[in-house]
């Protein structure tokens, strides 16, 4: 049976060019266990990433769990050229781990062409 950690997508990101955020997840079962996977959101609806995280948020906390945002970037998202790069930061929650946010993104488009850059905003 899926825990409800697992139940959370390791990445839910839209097709153009909009802010990112990388959340971690845990879950506190109360003992020195803290089960925990870091996961990437991206919507072009954002003006802000706090509204990105501000809607995670919610929805992890629906399933009973924590999370903290560790960061934000852009990205620029080409499915017909499966192109993918991740830049950038976030006023708000500082430069993310973009490096780390590539590893993930690999694990649900391992067929992309994905690159990464500390320049831009």
């Amino acid at each position: 049976e899926m825990s409800q950690l697992e139940k959370v997508p390791d990445v839910d990101i839209d097709a153009g060019i909009f802010k990112y955020v990388y959340i971690r997840v845990y879950e506190d079962d109360g003992g020195d266990d803290r089960n925990e996977k870091d996961i990437v959101r991206g919507y072009n609806f954002a003006e802000y990433h706090a509204d990105i995280y501000d809607r995670t948020d919610g929805e992890i906390q629906d399933l009973g769990l924590d999370c903290e945002c560790l960061g934000g970037g852009r990205i620029i998202h080409k499915p017909e050229e499966k192109y993918i790069k991740v830049y950038g930061y976030s006023m708000g929650f500082g430069r993310a781990n973009h490096q780390r946010s590539v590893e993930i993104l690999k694990t649900k488009y391992p067929d992309y062409n994905i690159e990464w850059s500390d320049e831009g905003y």
